[in-house]
Formats: structure tokens, C-alpha cells, sequence
């Protein structure tokens, strides 16, 4: 392991926010209703420059309602994994949630990732589209097609027995992302939070999750992105121990 690792005790949440709003907020509804209070320590909702005048004001009422619990991060980093990384070294639980607000991560998922935190709280609890209970709905059937020779070509250069390596949902112990050097900004940097822990002999667990696409807003990942996975994926599978640990860790 980078880091020692906690016993689970709570979880803080990160809500990354472009143009979402009905989403959002039906986001946290599902969790609150479908989690134990206690296991929720906190939401980090992260705004940039391009989130709209609607979502920020969605975030208004979400802080109205919960108070500290949601907070409110403007971040600096440019784009999607600056704004994960910023949100990573803010999280104050024991472990951390990284998803979507969209619903095209389904918030119901949370409880059965904290349930696995519980068991096993040393792990990465990461969800599959891929495996028994995994499903996709509306996704393009070309993107389909390079999506699962994708994940069998990481599982492949990693030695992984994993099928769903770039999927942005997973709860990891806080010490162990706080441990990492992070590089990416855009997002391959979903890649790079399995891969980098895999390196590091970290154990990382499946379970089933439902895709479907997103009703609001637009996607902020052009399929020609996909490509550019590659570049992270071959750096990381030759660095040494040392370059992927922070130089504190």
C-alpha cells in the first residue's frame, strides 16, 4: 500500500458540476434516501468558470438545505481531473467517492460501494459496466465497441483481470489518493486513478453498475478523447515506485 489505510468511518463525496441542476439534485436525493447519515461526512461540489448560472444556483439551495455537509469549491486546476485532483486533497472522510452528476453514474450505487468500504476499507471499490449486472443504456453501439477493446487492451498491458478501467466511479481510501502524484487534467485522468494503484499493489474490486445516458447537459468528453488514454497508460506501467508516490508519502 501507498498509505496506511483507516478503518471506514465516512465518506466524502465529490460532485463535479458543469450544467447540471435537476441531476444534481436528484443525486443527492438518491444518496441521502438510500444512505445511513452517519456515513455521509460531507458533498464536495466543485464549480469552475463554465458552470452555468442554473448549477450554481442549484448549489445554492443544496448549501441552504445541508449546511457544511455541501460544500462549495471553485477550482483552479483547468478541466475535469484538476478538478478531481483539487477535490481529493480537500476530502476529509476516510474514504472518497468520485462520480458524475449527470446520472450517468447511478447515485443507488453508492450504498453498495460503502457497504464494500465497510469490508474491505484498504480497497478500491470501483464500478463495472462490463460484468454480471452491468449494463448500458443509449450509448452509442461504435463507442460500445471501442469502449470494451479499450478495457481489454488495459486489463492486458496492466495484467488485470479488471473490465472497466476508465469508468469515473469508484470510492477509494482518502490517504491513498492523497499519497499519489496526480499528472492528468483531462479524462484520462480516470484511467490514471486505477492504474496508479494498481502499480502500487492496491487491490481494486468490482462491482455491477447501470450506464445510461445523461438527460441534461451535454457530454464534456469528445469520443476522440478515448484515444489519448493510451499516452498515461504506457507512462505509468514503466515508472518506478517512487514517481508515482508523492515525495511526502
Amino acid at each position: 500500500m501507498a498509505a496506511r489505510v483507516e478503518p471506514f468511518e465516512s465518506v466524502s463525496i465529490i460532485l463535479p458540476i458543469i450544467n447540471e441542476t435537476h441531476s444534481l439534485v436528484t443525486t443527492v436525493d438518491v444518496i441521502e434516501q438510500m444512505c445511513d447519515s452517519k456515513d455521509i461526512k460531507e458533498y464536495i461540489a466543485v464549480v469552475c468558470g463554465r458552470t452555468t448560472k442554473d448549477s450554481l444556483e442549484t448549489c445554492k439551495v443544496l448549501q441552504e438545505r445541508f449546511g457544511a455537509k455541501f460544500r462549495l469549491h471553485h477550482q483552479k486546476l483547468p478541466f475535469i481531473g484538476g478538478a478531481m485532483r483539487e477535490a481529493f486533497d480537500l476530502a476529509e472522510g476516510s474514504h472518497t467517492i468520485m462520480m458524475s452528476t449527470d446520472l450517468e453514474t447511478d447515485p443507488h450505487v453508492v450504498r453498495n460501494f460503502i457497504v464494500e468500504a465497510k469490508r474491505h476499507p484498504s480497497s478500491i471499490i470501483t464500478a463495472s459496466r462490463w460484468i454480471k449486472g452491468g449494463e448500458f443504456h443509449g450509448y452509442n453501439p461504435v463507442k460500445l465497441a471501442a469502449n470494451y477493446a479499450f478495457q481489454k487492451i488495459f486489463a492486458l498491458l496492466y495484467s488485470s483481470k479488471l473490465t472497466d478501467l476508465t469508468y469515473a466511479y469508484r470510492i477509494f481510501p482518502t490517504s491513498l489518493l492523497q499519497s499519489i502524484a496526480w499528472e492528468e487534467l483531462k479524462h484520462p485522468f480516470f484511467l490514471e486513478t486505477v492504474i496508479k494503484p494498481l502499480r502500487l499493489g492496491v487491490n481494486v474490486i468490482e462491482i455491477p453498475a447501470v450506464w445510461k445516458a445523461r438527460t441534461e447537459g451535454e457530454s464534456q468528453n469528445p469520443f476522440l478523447n478515448n484515444f489519448v488514454y493510451f499516452r498515461i497508460a504506457l507512462k505509468v506501467k514503466f515508472y518506478p515506485r517512487e514517481r508515482i508516490l508523492q515525495k511526502h508519502a
